[in-house]
């Protein structure tokens, strides 16, 4: 094994660490989360859900794609969903799909994680699917908790269009009504407090 090549995907990686989640940046979230932060609650969520499904998953792959899923923003940066829609179809994608190669491709794991990656990407695997569930969840997630804890009351469209059915499995569709209904509970106690 190359020292140096597991280094440097290490220092790579790091960069996570001071990238911000521009939607949040964008939403006036001060201090928001870096993307280490959400790659984090992602791969615990992950686990979690891996947990509760009734299928058996390859944990080591399901991790792997979970902290895997946004390292190529060590490089591009966190483009926010409004900017996407002004790329072609598929650039961001693609581009994504390089700069992942390009920091891969002196690690011994490289196709694998990348073809790992490209099942995220595409759904083509439950592994992949569960990780598309939790890095949803993750996001409501953080969304819930900046509304609780910053005042931000403008993340309603963080949570606009997402319904159970928009999650497959049926530990991620509990998850979110829970999440929900909490969500609705703590918005009614803010508004209308006892007493």
């Amino acid at each position: 094994m190359d020292a140096g090549a597991a280094l440097q995907l290490i220092l790579d990686a790091h960069v996570l660490k001071r990238v911000p989640r521009t939607g949040w940046v964008l939403r006036g979230v001060a201090d928001a989360e870096s993307v280490a932060d959400h790659s984090y609650g992602v791969a615990l969520i992950s686990l979690v859900l891996s947990e509760l499904v009734d299928q058996p998953l390859d944990k080591a792959k399901l991790l792997t794609i979970a902290l895997l899923h946004d390292l190529s923003e060590s490089v591009t940066g966190d483009i926010p969903s409004p900017a996407g829609v002004h790329f072609a179809p598929g650039a961001k994608r693609e581009a994504e799909a390089r700069v992942l190669q390009t920091l891969l491709c002196h690690f011994p794991s490289a196709d694998r994680w990348q073809a790992w990656w490209q099942e995220y990407e595409t759904g083509a695997s439950a592994e992949g699917r569960l990780v598309r569930d939790a890095d949803r969840l993750d996001m409501l997630v953080q969304a819930h908790v900046y509304e609780r804890t910053t005042g931000n009351r403008c993340l309603d469209e963080f949570w606009s269009g997402v319904e159970a059915d928009t999650f497959e499995f049926a530990p991620a569709r509990a998850l979110f009504e829970a999440l929900s209904g909490l969500r609705c509970r703590q918005n009614e106690e803010r508004i209308c407090p006892d007493g």
